[in-house]
């Protein structure tokens, strides 16, 4: 039984972070004057232009004058050893914003799926930044006006490819209840677990990623036009966990990334890729489209590289990547939905990577 995604929603906050002032917000925040000259050009290796950030435009222009209008609790302290706020203040920013965030992706994608709130039957949520409970689910079951009943999985702390973890539940979902109609809504806020100091691994962490939601609505049934959840697979890299990490510590969410993880990328995904295709009578040579997390330019030059791909074939991540930046798990939902406007030919190998180091995909037929 396949999963018909019958409609999507994205949403961005207001605020457009470019990349030239994010350098300079970074230049003041790495606390050392000895290093601050490096960061542009760390930030325009990512060829990253824009991103969205829900701290607004205040905090940021606090930040690099000096000042304090905002009162926001990432304002600099002022001295080389300042961690930022602390995980719970940065929680209390993710409380009040991930739901504002979440529901309009989700409105949206109730809106194109021409399905009423009132026939969503299971909901899926997925976020890798942020914790509480009652968490995002129990307000999108509230303020969306879905049923007391509906039925809510979580997939948390899976990283980058949470989405397409969410899209397995809800398929499996479909398979088990032909009736069913899943929500499924991604949710990150990145820029929360913003680093301050000089790490160059933070530092590169910092320069790629920004804040989105994204939602789809699925069925089992669908019309010959929607795209289908035709297969699903996962791969962990041998000897590779120290790659790509994921902790919760004091002052927020600590990330590392491995400058390897391309290399490992290149080296380990096409012999798992080609043998997952072909239990499902597909050759990498059959695959029309692909959507692949932007986890930063190298990453996508080492999926081309590895599977044999013209840079055309990563297009769309690359524009995504370009105007959005990283936006962790709700990204791939943003390629999916513009190959879909672009009419792009199927089938499709939706794909990313998170923690691990562990790689996901999704076959779209």
């Amino acid at each position: 039984m396949s999963f018909a995604i019958r409609g999507i929603g994205t949403a961005l906050p207001p605020y457009i972070l470019r990349q030239e002032v994010a350098a300079r917000l970074a230049q003041v925040l790495c606390l050392d004057p000895r290093q601050a000259p490096l960061v542009p050009t760390l930030y325009r290796q990512t060829e990253i232009q824009q991103r969205r950030l829900v701290l607004g435009e205040q905090v940021v222009v606090d930040v690099i004058e000096g000042t304090r209008h905002s009162n926001s609790v990432f304002l600099p302290k002022g001295h080389p050893e300042d961690p930022g706020p602390t995980t719970r203040e940065r929680m209390q920013v993710y409380v009040a914003e991930a739901l504002p965030l979440a529901l309009k992706a989700a409105r949206r994608a109730l809106e194109a799926s021409g399905l009423s709130a009132g026939a969503v039957t299971h909901l899926v949520t997925v976020s890798c930044t942020g914790f509480s409970a009652p968490g995002v689910d129990i307000g999108l079951i509230k303020q969306l006006g879905l049923a007391p009943t509906v039925e809510r999985t979580h997939v948390g702390f899976m990283g980058c490819h949470g989405a397409l973890n969410g899209l397995r539940v809800a398929r499996a979902l479909t398979a088990a209840d032909p009736e069913a109609c899943v929500l499924l809504c991604a949710v990150e806020l990145c820029s929360l677990h913003y680093r301050y100091g000089w790490d160059p691994k933070q530092v590169v962490s910092n320069a790629l990623f920004g804040d989105g939601a994204a939602a789809l609505v699925g069925t089992a049934d669908g019309g010959p036009a929607d795209w289908r959840v035709a297969a699903s697979g996962a791969r962990l890299f041998p000897e590779c966990e120290y790659a790509m990490t994921w902790n919760v510590g004091d002052n927020g969410f600590d990330m590392t990334l491995s400058t390897r993880v391309p290399n490992l990328i290149e080296a380990h995904l096409r012999p798992w890729l080609a043998t997952w295709l072909a239990k499902h009578g597909r050759r990498i040579e059959d695959v029309a489209s692909w959507a692949v997390h932007p986890g930063g330019p190298r990453v996508l030059n080492a999926v081309g590289e590895a599977l044999g791909l013209e840079k055309e074939a990563t297009a769309v991540s690359r524009e995504i990547l370009t105007t959005h930046g990283n936006m962790s798990s709700p990204t791939v939902l943003f390629i999916i939905d513009r190959l879909r406007q672009q009419g792009a030919s199927r089938p499709c190998v939706a794909m990313g990577f998170g923690p691990g180091l562990a790689a996901e995909a999704t076959l779209f037929e």
